[in-house]
């Protein structure tokens, strides 16, 4: 029997229906006293074992290599980090007007979160860029947000965020950073089994962000969160989204034509530099805004769709251009290398 496959045509990544399946289910039956207990317990464990075996899988050799690219690896991360916060930053003149104040703590943490991996790496691929930059923009970027991403926002949202402290922000680097350096310590003898066993790191990557989604969710449910926000207040929080998801898309392009970069290094920092990993994000929002943490990742959910959404329909059309289409052969070994089947994560 031949395995069914997602259709190409479809705009929606398929993770996204569980994500938004599992948003269902905290509604119909959110995890309550004990089982919230026992949920959020699951979740943090499970959040930790990803970045164990994240830092099991890079190799330091790859890392390093990559840092030789080090102009567009600083672009991305000043993209990421800077350029993108502001504009954050700025969104706080939409209050009340088209943003409740908790759905712009949602939507400026959104714009602290780094990077993706995934989806940078198979977007670059598509539109014959350079992937290899990509693979380490994406990498550095969410090392880096490890750290940088917790400290941003205590800076930039303090008190009003919910659960922001010295403790909040102790916790993350125990939850992510520490599991990450002890699978780096260990890859010398759990690396190989790692490598080999890359469909165990997918599972456990989707499924901690699932079990983060139903915690916080469920926990929203319980607290009567969700009746804060109104149809009128979602179009508008999808409104301003969009804007920010189309200024970042020019920024990253024309700018990084404006600093001397060549079209293919050019797809890369476009793809890695304007889009937000879910996978880093969830659980630092759950951590850092604690029972609000349901309508902080609401932003962050809607923007990881509407970007994978266009970036494909970009990527497609980058794959057309006439330049693209004249230096395949140089770039096939890449794409060949990477494959076209990674995850839109």
């Amino acid at each position: 029997m031949k395995r069914l496959r997602w259709p190409r045509w479809m705009p929606i990544d398929p993770y996204i229906l569980l994500l938004l399946g599992t948003v269902g289910l905290a509604a119909l039956l959110p995890a309550r006293g004990t089982g919230a207990d026992l949920a959020s317990g699951a979740s943090t464990g499970a959040i930790a074992f990803l970045f164990f075996l994240y830092g099991a899988r890079l190799s330091t050799r790859e890392a390093m290599d990559g840092v030789r690219h080090w102009r567009l690896h600083v672009t991305v991360l000043a993209c990421t980090f800077v350029v993108f916060p502001l504009l954050g930053l700025a969104s706080r003149g939409l209050v009340p007007v088209f943003l409740t104040d908790p759905l712009y703590q949602g939507l400026l943490f959104l714009s602290l979160v780094p990077s993706t991996v995934q989806s940078s790496i198979a977007f670059t691929s598509i539109a014959r860029g350079n992937v290899p930059a990509a693979i380490c923009a994406g990498s550095f970027s969410s090392l880096v947000g490890i750290v940088v991403t917790p400290l941003l926002a205590a800076a930039l949202l303090g008190g009003s965020g919910g659960g922001f402290s010295a403790d909040s922000v102790g916790e993350i680097v125990l939850q992510l950073l520490v599991p990450f350096v002890a699978g780096q310590l260990l890859r010398r003898w759990i690396g190989g089994f790692v490598a080999r066993h890359k469909k165990v790191l997918g599972l456990v990557d989707r499924g901690s962000i699932l079990l983060v989604v139903y915690t916080a969710f469920s926990e929203g449910m319980v607290r009567g969160i969700w009746h804060q926000v109104s149809p009128v207040r979602l179009a508008g929080l999808l409104a301003v989204q969009a804007v920010l998801l189309a200024v970042m898309l020019f920024l990253t392009w024309y700018g990084a034509k404006g600093l001397g970069f060549g079209r293919a290094d050019r797809i890369a920092i476009q793809f890695a530099g304007s889009k937000k990993s879910l996978a880093a994000g969830l659980p630092m929002a759950s951590v850092l805004f604690g029972a609000q943490a349901s309508l902080a990742v609401l932003p962050l959910m809607l923007f990881h769709q509407m970007q994978l959404m266009v970036c494909a329909v970009i990527a497609k059309r980058r794959s057309r251009d006439p330049e693209a289409v004249a230096s395949e052969e140089q770039t096939a070994p890449a794409r060949t290398a990477v494959g076209a089947g990674g995850r839109l994560g």
